[in-house]
């Protein structure tokens, strides 16, 4: 398998450039950081589901599929699911707090099941295809640049260390 390359860095004295390269920063730093402090939590779910022999079966039949059809499987649940969790974020601002917070869990349950099994199981097709091939190599090279950046693994051991302390103390 033949890696892509993420894009050079550019420099940029325009600006708006800069301070749109910051934003792009800041945002993706603070969903992967939610991410990363998330995932422990839904993580032995994952591992569960994910030994489940119709889930097995089912990342059998999605490593067997061409690229395109991949694509699919990834995309249909993606464009129905993250919608879903503007309009429950929206429903909480509204007062319906119980029904958009469910709203919100279910569709990041099915956001970290069902679409990351699928990217699992059809990665390498999906690797296939020059331009999805370059968009996972380059989310990975961001992922990374930003968890260096955050220093996360550092953050991560903190809080487990505050973790255990407030076990052992708070009780």
């Amino acid at each position: 398998m033949t890696q892509i390359a993420p894009p050079a860095r550019r420099s940029s004295k325009n600006p708006v450039v800069t301070a749109l390269r910051f934003a792009f920063r800041v945002v993706c730093g603070v969903v992967i950081l939610l991410d990363e402090l998330v995932r422990p939590l839904y993580r032995p779910l994952i591992r569960r589901i994910a030994e489940l022999r119709l889930m097995q079966a089912f990342e059998g039949w999605v490593a067997r599929r061409s690229p395109y059809l991949v694509l699919v499987l990834i995309g249909v649940p993606y464009i129905v699911v993250e919608p879903l969790k503007f309009l429950a974020l929206i429903g909480i601002a509204n007062g319906h707090g119980k029904v958009g917070v469910l709203a919100f869990l279910l569709a990041n349950l099915v956001s970290f099941v069902l679409i990351e099994r699928i990217f699992s199981a059809g990665q390498a097709q999906l690797m296939t295809l020059r331009p999805m091939a370059w968009l996972i190599t380059t989310a990975g090279a961001v992922r990374a640049s930003v968890v260096s950046w955050l220093r996360l693994a550092e953050l991560k051991a903190r809080l487990r260390v505050l973790a255990r302390w407030a076990r052992l103390h708070l009780r």
